[in-house]
């Protein structure tokens, strides 16, 4: 479905005013900040939504499509994204899964993104399911296997995703290995070791000039007793003796609890090898939860992280990293979570904005550990929101996305145009 501008218009007209009181709270609270810059770089600021987060995700126990108006076809999924990005202006890019989204007519599919102000995030790969016709099993491992013919298989894999990432104007792929073992002496750690990194080594080299090779990692899951890219030390060293083109990707729920998340950021950010964000929120393990419903104050403390480090290396905050959310749920609109996530993502970014930098420095510099406390607190404590809603504005989108989104009764026209029991594709 379409939102129409004079629908934007009547939703933003309600709350005008009320919206306006709450930015001039904001600006005569916060007189020594450059609030323009800070908006423009919030207006700048895009986080990719994957073609996979579209429909109701699931456990390992089952999967409750509850909400219908699911989207069948790559074309659907856009089409959902150019709702999010109506409504939010937050969300200018798509991250394609393949095999479970192949384009068919990748300039119609590419036509019909920029249609909607969208582009190609990075493409993404899939070595952790066997697939209909597929000559040879991943039960066993992919990029790791002890047979050089399934190895090869999964080389060629992904080798075609980035052909197909090519057509659409990516510049990136992510691979995820849910390579592993389940029990002690079923692997060779040091053989499955040389043998991801001989395939990695063959992706590498098939990588256009300008691509980069996002390398994730994960601790645990489906393996539970070794993996074989299993924490950012593993990613770097793979990213390290790949090349300049390779680089870690940060999974937020991809840690073992009470990781020091924020530390792992800084130290690859300072390596120049941190390539970028999967989003997500957890409570005891990889459970894909909307970004800032569990640990808003880590989020926080991590965007203060990349913005003091990327400012460190004059980078753009918008374009050098790569932003994406990776999340699958099982109780909620998949698009209302979208929307949640999106915004929690906005206001620690702002918060990480706000941080008076000076300020902190010194205090860290003389050892006075209570001010350096009270210097992040007193930000991230701060409610920017009507910020992070002016940046909106300004570019035409929703002051309450989820709001708009919900009066609108834009998952019920949903299911009207495409039925009460569809599921998408990869689900």
């Amino acid at each position: 479905m379409n939102i129409e501008k004079s629908q934007l218009e009547k939703h933003n007209d309600s709350l005008l005013t009320r919206h306006q009181q709450k930015l001039n709270n904001l600006k005569n609270e916060w007189q020594g900040i450059d609030i323009e810059v800070v908006i423009q770089k919030l207006v700048d600021f895009q986080i990719a939504i994957p073609s996979w987060a579209l429909g109701t995700g699931g456990t390992r126990f089952g999967r409750f499509a509850i909400n219908g108006g699911e989207p069948r076809t790559i074309e659907e999924k856009i089409e959902d994204v150019g709702l999010i990005h109506a409504l939010n202006a937050s969300s200018g890019a798509i991250s394609l899964h393949i095999p479970w989204d192949i384009p068919q007519n990748p300039e119609h599919i590419k036509s019909l993104a920029a249609s909607y102000g969208l582009k190609f995030d990075a493409v993404n790969s899939n070595t952790f399911q066997d697939q209909p016709g597929q000559p040879v099993s991943y039960k066993f491992g992919s990029l790791q296997h002890v047979d050089k013919s399934v190895r090869q298989q999964a080389i060629d894999h992904n080798i075609e995703v980035i052909k197909q990432g090519v057509s659409l104007g990516s510049d990136s792929l992510t691979v995820w290995l849910a390579d592993g073992s389940c029990f002690p002496g079923q692997l060779n750690f040091r053989k499955a070791f040389e043998n991801t990194l001989g395939s990695l080594k063959e992706i590498y080299s098939a990588l256009p000039t300008n691509w980069k090779m996002f390398v994730e990692y994960k601790a645990y899951e489906p393996n539970f007793y070794s993996t074989t890219v299993g924490d950012w030390g593993q990613s770097l060293l793979y990213a390290n003796k790949l090349g300049e083109k390779a680089y870690t990707l940060v999974d937020l729920g991809h840690h073992l609890p009470n990781a020091n998340i924020e530390q792992i950021v800084s130290l690859l950010l300072m390596e120049g090898k941190l390539g970028g964000f999967h989003f997500n929120d957890s409570k005891y393990g990889d459970d894909d939860l909307t970004t800032g419903s569990i640990k808003p104050y880590q989020l926080f403390l991590i965007f203060n992280e990349l913005v003091e480090g990327m400012d460190a290396r004059n980078m753009d905050h918008a374009t050098s990293l790569g932003w994406m959310i990776d999340a699958s749920h099982n109780v909620k609109d998949p698009l209302e979570d979208l929307l949640q996530s999106i915004e929690a993502i906005m206001i620690a970014y702002a918060q990480a904005l706000f941080v008076d930098r000076k300020a902190l420095t010194e205090a860290q510099q003389s050892n006075d550990v209570v001010l350096c406390q009270e210097i992040l607190q007193h930000t991230f404590r701060s409610d920017l929101r009507a910020l992070v809603a002016e940046a909106r504005l300004r570019v035409g989108a929703a002051l309450a996305p989820l709001n708009l989104y919900r009066s609108l009764n834009c998952r019920k026209t949903l299911i009207g145009e495409r039925g009460q029991h569809t599921v998408a594709t990869g689900l």
